[in-house]
């Protein structure tokens, strides 16, 4: 009696057959495209410290005071091209206690806006769509590059206007989480002048002056998470300062800090989405690839099992 192929058998190696091709899809095809800036990102970081600064009501330098830095960062979705660049808005504010408490960014010690435009898939600048400051160079801002490798990077120093090249060191941990530490200085470089009274730089004769600025860095740090560039820890020691023209010496110290560092409720949050990050990307580039290889060589296996027995009862 001859006998056709049970359903049962087609059916199991049909499935696994689909399995066995959708495991590599995920890995070669659906995460690489997983691994994209994401264009609806909203977040808030806080930084803080001590330092000095220079407290315009009183004309004098302020030392030892608590200081405050707040990133606000905010995806522009209708700027942004979904598979092309990753367009950022980003308002910085850096408050004493006594500005802390306005809120209202306009009242802070410092305050700037900022544009960035950069390609969602290696993090690269883009030169379009708005971006301030139209400069910006570097592979790293307010992100690393996916997958981050142990070698030096190059970092974009907003301050400066220039690209800060930062140094690996090791891996730590942040609230538990290993990240890959990246660390950089930046020596005293003039940054561009301020009209001030001549007497604040030490020129009492001259009623106005065009101070030079110059800034430094003796603290950059940072730790990355691996997968997905995400900043789990930041640190900066910045001084900022005023020269009269032409010297040599700072006259004036506008900010001064040896280390302003993300809060813990900041790096608690940041290794959140770092590891939300880094597990859907695990998911669908390895995981679920091995796991759906495996389950279609087993169903494929018995599939095929099935089909020989039914043929020998044919014959």
């Amino acid at each position: 009696m001859r006998r056709s192929a049970s359903p049962l058998s087609l059916t199991l190696l049909g499935l696994g057959v689909f399995l066995l091709v959708l495991g590599p899809m995920l890995a070669w095809y659906v995460e690489p495209r997983a691994k994209r800036t994401p264009i609806d990102t909203d977040s808030t970081t806080v930084m803080k410290g001590t330092g000095t600064y220079f407290d315009q009501q009183s004309v004098s330098e302020k030392e030892d005071e608590p200081l405050t830095v707040t990133r606000r960062v905010l995806g522009n979705v209708a700027a942004s091209e979904r598979d092309g660049v990753a367009v950022w808005d980003v308002s910085q504010t850096i408050d004493t206690e006594q500005t802390l408490e306005r809120e209202d960014p306009r009242k802070s010690l410092q305050w700037k806006t900022e544009s960035w435009v950069t390609d969602r898939e290696t993090n690269k600048p883009v030169h379009c769509c708005g971006e301030a400051p139209g400069k910006f160079a570097g592979e790293a801002y307010l992100k690393f590059p996916f997958d981050v490798e142990e070698r030096g990077y190059t970092w974009w120093d907003s301050t400066l206007g220039n690209t800060v090249a930062l140094t690996y060191d090791k891996r730590v941990k942040v609230q538990g989480y290993e990240g890959m530490r990246f660390t950089g200085t930046v020596e005293a470089t003039r940054t561009g002048t301020r009209q001030v009274p001549g007497i604040l730089v030490g020129l009492p004769e001259t009623p106005q002056v065009m101070a030079e600025e110059w800034y430094a860095n003796t603290n950059l740090e940072f730790v990355v998470d691996e997968a997905t560039g995400r900043i789990l820890k930041a640190t900066t020691g910045p001084k900022m300062t005023l020269r009269a023209p032409g010297s040599s010496e700072d006259a004036v110290t506008l900010l001064q800090s040896d280390g302003l560092t993300f809060t813990k409720e900041t790096q608690e949050e940041q290794v959140k989405l770092a590891e939300d990050g880094s597990g859907k990307l695990r998911l669908v580039g390895t995981t679920a690839p091995v796991g759906l290889g495996s389950a279609g060589l087993l169903l494929a296996a018995a599939g095929t099992v099935l089909l020989v027995r039914g043929r020998r009862q044919e014959a």
